[in-house]
């Protein structure tokens, strides 16, 4: 018998040896979608930015049978947040758990600015899991995760991103330094206030000029102006932050914000601060020499214990190195040199005295010709501040006077025009009330509520909340593993990160296992403390305004007086000598019928 053999030998081959060859045929990508990304600090409008990218996308898979069926396109995001923090690409990576979603791949107009640093080896996992392939110009077709050159050319891409960030970031620091260094220019911002920005003139770059760019400086308004001479003039008189802030809003002086609210959206507009005087006093621009880099952005990690969260911006004083100044005047000067030297060098010797701050001089610290027994520890109900100490011929006060407030407080539609309290009887309620709390008969019941109202540390709830996350998302991804497997996916893909997956899961359990006790006291630690208080009712008994001081500052003693109800509400929270943890919560108590003085002028009871 004789078989005839075809022009093509293997066919004939493969229908004696009844092999089935199957013929390949290309269909094509198919409906995919494209990722791209502009950030704001770009030179290029979003719209061009992502008809580039998109035109490049489709460059790259239409040959090779791919439609684009969805954009995602961020704009206004830097490429150092990770993808899970990004509008659109959040919007990507939730559509990835859709089955119906209408596409099973994904294209970027360009790598570098998708993936920032190692932020492809925690995507590429997530692409992989639900079966979507992800298409890379820069590797010339689809990401494979087992080609070790795919591997290290992503990783490469993301360092050479991360490296084209930083020194763009370098550039333009420097570039700015130079011209506020050489030109004095104004770089933008707010202008302090006492200034305006104003039109400087062409643009000194060509190219912008010819655009229309206009220079920016800084030319005095002499109305607010003057209000920052008096400010330097009374403070290099002697008084202090917050007594200029009070003068300025008795006066009824518009603070900055009020006076500029286009320029401070972010501010209340309630009158003038402390804090107000002292950042002018501050502020070396008003010498009319040019400063910049005297705040700076800083990236801090938004959870420590979870890194691939990203970074967040903070700005914090920058050291004195980073500082520029110009080396001749670039705007008209509010207050000369040596008047601002002067103002700096007196703070700084306020400082020297033994003091914290400035600021903690205006209002304790200073010595008095009589003590105060609840000095700084009574607090008006309706406005919150500290009252102060008001002596009288016939007793001892602590009042609130309504008219120490900012200009358009909301406490004060709610404020009576002086608040009195009179110290004798808060004192002798008081003294009853601890006497009896720390009592031999009434020490048990006391230690145990102590013990009762403490709660846990803050740090360590958030320790175990964070170390239970961990375990959620790493068994949430197993099972999303396990799904992708059972789907059909390649268990060699899933290789590495189900190791990870698995590996972050036992570390997670291990912190849940092994975590310390709650740093609390126990009651022995607390009646230590009480014996290490002395005898309660002799410190009582005794009535000596520094012993019952003493006492008071012992037990942290506060009181909140409520004056339209008579009312005082009176807490303690007793300082451990044990590792230095405090009792939280305290007990507590509201002494009513405490007469009440309210007077519609200062003038005292």
């Amino acid at each position: 018998m004789t078989v005839e053999i075809s022009n093509d030998p293997w066919a004939t081959l493969d229908d004696l040896l009844g092999v089935e060859v199957l013929d390949t045929v290309d269909v094509g990508i198919g409906p995919i979608a494209f990722y791209g990304r502009c950030s704001t600090e770009d030179n290029q409008d979003p719209e061009t930015s992502r008809g580039w990218q998109l035109n490049n996308a489709q460059k790259f898979v239409e040959p090779l049978g791919g439609m684009i069926a969805a954009e995602y396109f961020d704009v206004g995001q830097s490429r150092s947040v990770p993808w899970e923090r990004r509008r659109e690409a959040g919007r990507l990576l939730a559509a990835l758990k859709d089955p119906n979603r209408g596409w099973n791949a994904v294209v970027v107009g360009e790598g570098t600015r998708c993936w920032f640093g190692n932020q492809f080896s925690l995507i590429a996992p997530k692409f992989a899991a639900y079966g979507v392939d992800l298409w890379v110009p820069e590797l010339g077709g689809k990401f494979d995760a087992r080609n070790p050159s795919h591997k290290m050319l992503m990783s490469m891409l993301g360092g050479m991103s991360e490296s084209e960030r930083q020194h763009v970031q370098a550039r333009v620091r420097a570039a700015m330094d130079a011209q506020v260094l050489n030109e004095g220019r104004h770089q933008g911002g707010r202008a302090p206030y006492g200034y305006n920005v104003v039109d400087g003139g062409p643009h000194p770059n060509l190219r912008k000029a010819a655009e229309g760019y206009r220079l920016r400086v800084l030319a005095i308004d002499e109305q607010s102006a003057e209000v920052v001479r008096r400010i330097f003039a009374e403070y290099l008189s002697g008084r202090g932050d917050r007594a200029i802030a009070n003068g300025l809003n008795c006066d009824g002086v518009p603070c900055p914000s009020a006076r500029r609210p286009d320029q401070n959206r972010h501010r209340l507009a309630d009158g003038w601060q402390g804090s107000t005087v002292r950042s002018i006093l501050d502020n070396p621009r008003y010498t009319g020499y040019a400063f910049f880099g005297r705040w700076t952005r800083r990236e801090t990690l938004l959870d420590p214990d979870d890194v691939a969260a990203g970074h967040v911006i903070r700005f914090k004083r920058a050291e004195s190195d980073r500082v520029v100044r110009s080396r001749r005047p670039a705007h008209p000067e509010i207050v000369s040199v040596e008047d601002f030297t002067q103002a700096q060098l007196l703070r700084r010797s306020k400082g020297a005295g033994g003091l914290r701050t400035a600021r903690k001089a205006e209002r304790s610290g200073r010595p008095t010709k009589r003590p105060y027994l609840f000095r700084g520890r009574i607090r008006c109900g309706v406005c919150t501040r500290k009252m102060e100490a008001s002596p009288r011929a016939h007793g001892m006060y602590y009042r609130c006077p309504a008219r120490t407030l900012a200009p358009g407080s909301p406490a004060l539609a709610e404020h009576p025009p002086a608040v009195y309290l009179r110290e004798d009887l808060i004192r002798d309620e008081i003294n009853g009330w601890l006497g009896g709390l720390f009592a031999p008969k009434n020490v048990d019941q006391t230690v145990a509520a102590l013990v009762a109202s403490q709660d846990t540390p803050s740090a360590t709830s958030g320790t175990l909340e964070t170390a239970k996350k961990r375990l959620a998302d790493a068994e949430a991804r197993l099972r999303r593993f396990q799904a992708a497997i059972g789907a059909g996916v390649d268990p060699e893909a899933l290789t590495e990160v189900i190791n990870e997956a698995q590996a972050e899961r036992a570390a997670a359990r291990a912190e849940l296992e092994n975590r310390p006790a709650p740093n609390v006291l126990t009651d022995a630690e607390i009646y230590a403390m009480i014996d290490s208080l002395g005898d309660v009712g002799a410190a009582l008994s005794g009535a000596k305004p520094d012993r019952l001081a003493n006492l008071y500052q012992a037990v942290d003693l506060q009181v909140r007086y409520e004056p339209a109800d008579r009312a005082a509400q009176i807490k303690i929270h007793p300082a451990s000598r044990v590792n230095s943890v405090r009792v939280r919560g305290g007990n507590r108590t509201r002494i009513r019928g405490i007469p009440a003085q309210c007077r519609c002028s200062c003038d005292g009871p």
